[in-house]
């Protein structure tokens, strides 16, 4: 049976360039909105007007049976939660997950962003660190793609960074990686192979070479890496209750090195801290 290369031409890789800078402008664009007061609704509805404005389509839109253009989860929902009535409150930790479709090519990426609270500094603090620590493990994660053989090397990497970062001040253990829940590759459909792990594997997995487009994305919690499904059919939380966080890029590797697509300056701020620079798709 023929099967689909998962490596990409430079052609290709070009054209998942605006694709990734569309659903950038998305998230940039609902990240100043993330407020007491604002809905998850509305958040969603500004994400869907950016990139319809760029004459794009959500590729969210595309998956069967769900209707809206981004997934955003709220303090211990770590993935998949759906946008609704739900009104944001100070304190809270919110992922907010996001793709666009554009000249048939895909883009994905997601950010976690914390509520300010002043009357609570003590689990603004302990948030903001989940936060840091899971865009950090994304940041480590991308940065051994460059430089990886096969895809184990990624995420031993992510996991190598959580580890690295000590025990959660809420549950005194090893932050959570959720486990049934991964990355993927993507292009032409928003998840294509391989499966990109955010852990140790037995198994090293497929090459790492140029033409390789991954999404990135540790899903982390406060807690236990435990977590089930609501009532809703889509949104994933922690079964302990502990927070979840959520970090995704979409990133190509290329004859020339490494470029994040889903970030306006290709990753090169991220990837300081790991003596990467990143290099432009020619």
């Amino acid at each position: 049976m023929f099967r689909k290369s998962i490596y990409k031409n430079a052609a290709q890789l070009r054209a998942m360039v605006e694709p990734g800078l569309i659903t950038a402008a998305a998230l940039d664009a609902v990240r100043p909105l993330i407020r007491p007061g604002v809905t998850t609704l509305e958040l969603d509805a500004e994400a869907n007007r950016v990139i319809l404005a760029r004459g794009a389509e959500s590729n969210f839109q595309l998956v069967r049976g769900y209707r809206h253009t981004t997934c955003i989860s709220v303090n211990d929902e770590v993935v998949h939660g759906i946008p609704g009535e739900r009104v944001l409150q100070a304190g809270d930790i919110v992922s907010i997950d996001c793709g666009a479709q554009y000249q048939g090519w895909n883009g994905d990426s997601a950010i976690t962003v914390v509520v300010p609270d002043d009357s609570r500094p003590e689990l603004v603090a302990q948030r903001l660190e989940l936060s840091r620590v899971t865009e950090g493990s994304m940041w480590a994660g991308i940065a051994a793609m460059a430089s990886a053989s096969h895809l184990g090397d990624i995420g031993a990497a992510i996991q190598g960074f959580i580890e690295a970062q000590g025990p959660s001040a809420v549950s005194g253990e090893t932050y959570g990686i959720l486990r049934e829940y991964v990355g993927h590759g993507i292009g032409r459909k928003m998840h294509e192979a391989p499966s990109v792990f955010n852990y140790r594997t037995p198994d090293p997995g497929a090459e790492v070479k140029p033409g390789l487009v991954l999404a990135i994305e540790p899903m982390v919690t406060a807690g236990s890496d435990e977590t089930f499904v609501e009532d809703d059919d889509w949104t994933v939380s922690t079964v302990d209750g502990t927070d979840g966080s959520h970090w995704e890029h979409s990133v190509a590797l290329h004859d020339g090195g490494i470029w994040v697509l889903t970030a306006a300056d290709g990753g090169a701020a991220g990837l300081a801290a790991f003596g990467v620079t990143p290099t432009p798709i020619a």
